[in-house]
């Protein structure tokens, strides 16, 4: 087996993981960080490789489509972070006029953009869950109350992949009862 084809039945394998242990459902949305360059053993934003960026987009959106799942992909920091997403994901919210390039954006950014039937850029987004893959800081667009997730597939490439998915606010104190469903 090639490296490429590895490479995206590993992140296939991390999507279908995030979103069973996440119980994401139709409609929710999976924000995505990508280094490519980390994936082949390089320093974050030192290698973006476009052949690499697609085999994990293709790998996590086999997964994504199959269950309607929104993919957010998380540009890199020469575009502030922004987020590419289908504009059926967002609603009626604002959105930015940028085309993520691999060198300004990312390659895993470029390819959701590429491949997306109606992609827009979002300054904000608050995900139901997250695939962070190379340490690319995905935090910041995940809803408030982040649930870490110790993944059994937790490498893509060299790269180390962190997970969280997210959960609902306990209010209430100590005499409140949960939804042990939602936590």
């Amino acid at each position: 087996m090639d490296i490429l084809t590895e490479i995206k039945l590993s992140a296939e394998k991390t999507a279908e993981e995030i979103i069973e242990t996440g119980k994401l459902t139709k409609g929710d949305i999976l924000v995505v960080g990508c280094s490519t360059s980390e994936v082949m053993g390089s320093k974050i934003g030192t290698d973006s490789n476009f052949e690499t960026a697609t085999a994990i987009y293709e790998g996590i959106a086999s997964v994504c489509d199959k269950k309607g799942i929104f993919i957010a992909a998380q540009c890199c920091e020469h575009l502030n972070r922004a987020i590419i997403i289908e504009k059926e994901a967002i609603g009626n919210a604002p959105y930015c006029n940028v085309i993520p390039q691999p060198k300004a954006g990312g390659s895993f950014a470029t390819n959701a953009y590429r491949h997306f039937k109606n992609p827009v850029a979002v300054e904000h987004i608050r995900a139901d869950a997250g695939i962070d893959i190379g340490f690319t800081l995905i935090g910041m667009h995940l809803k408030e109350v982040a649930v870490p997730v110790r993944l059994v597939n937790n490498k893509i490439g060299e790269a180390t992949v962190l997970a969280a998915r997210t959960r609902a606010k306990f209010i209430g104190g100590e005499r409140a009862v949960y939804d042990k469903e939602m936590l």
